[in-house]
């Protein structure tokens, strides 16, 4: 630590998870526990030998603030490239003025995507200052309806079945996301073809009650004709309303409900990346409910 005081700036290595998970529970949201959080830090999937978690600053000894990246290789244009998350924020008010060099050391991590799926606050200005875009999450509320009439689809979300019939890319999201905390996995199979829909259950206005998709895979025409098949299996999930972007499910879901323009703020920087191929895999979304 320098004379003056200044905390320093360390990688988070996986033996640093318990720790910075005890901060974040502690200063960021006690409604996620300290496990939920480590599990944050040391995602289920393999990714690789990725050079750290993150960033932490530390004080005497001492961790006052912290932010978590999670790592993945994902394709974009067919072409694999590598992906840091920027998944979870936080430095204690007395030390707020240090938090830009946790920002840097993360983005100055050269040949990276970097997505912000989750910004907050004043955190998305900060983000347009780095050269961060917005990606377009105009989308749909719609309400979920009970079972509708007879249908030659099935739906389902028994493990069984989506490891029997996921395929390629699904069949590794599936892998890589059946033990995170926030993913939510349903399929749909008709005439031979089937679709994959990975969701997670949010808050809004303090009520848990909205399904929102994160990652659509498999026959996409099949999902949107199966829509009130797969909305009344959410409701039967405690869940009454989707919250679905166009982007993601590519449809608008069918049935009583409004047109959103925008939703919630996520963001990315990255060059050669066409925002329509972004999911929301492979980040906090899937591993954090909170």
């Amino acid at each position: 630590m320098e004379a003056g005081g200044a905390p320093q700036v360390r990688p988070i290595s996986a033996d640093d998870a318990l720790p910075v998970a005890r901060f974040l529970h502690s200063n960021l949201n006690a409604r996620v526990s300290v496990d939920g959080w480590a599990r944050l830090l040391l995602p289920p999937w393999d990714d690789g030998a990725v050079p750290n978690r993150g960033f932490q600053l530390v004080h005497d000894e001492t961790i006052v603030g912290a932010y978590v990246a999670v790592y993945s290789r994902r394709e974009f244009g067919g072409e694999p490239r590598d992906v840091c998350n920027l998944a979870a924020f936080c430095v204690l008010e007395e030390h707020r003025a240090h938090s830009v060099r946790l920002i840097r050391a993360l983005l100055g991590q050269r040949g990276y995507v970097f997505t912000d799926f989750s910004p907050s606050g004043n955190v998305v200005a900060m983000n347009e200052r780095l050269g961060f875009r917005h990606v377009d999450t105009a989308g749909r509320l719609v309400v979920n309806l009970p079972r509708p009439g007879r249908s030659a689809a099935r739906v389902s979300d028994d493990p069984e079945d989506l490891e029997r019939r996921l395929e390629g890319r699904d069949a590794q999201a599936y892998r890589d996301h059946r033990a995170t905390a926030a993913a939510r996995h349903v399929l749909v199979e008709a005439d031979g073809a089937y679709a994959y829909l990975v969701y997670r259950r949010e808050r809004r206005k303090r009520l848990p009650l909205f399904a929102v998709p994160l990652y659509a895979g498999g026959d996409r025409a099949l999902l949107q004709r199966s829509w009130p098949l797969v909305g009344a299996h959410l409701l039967r999930r405690g869940l009454p309303v989707t919250l679905a972007e166009r982007r993601v499910v590519g449809f608008a879901p069918p049935g009583p409900g409004r047109a959103l323009a925008s939703n919630r703020p996520k963001m990315f920087r990255g060059a050669d990346v066409d925002p329509a191929s972004l999911d929301y895999l492979y980040s906090e979304l899937t591993l954090v409910q909170w």
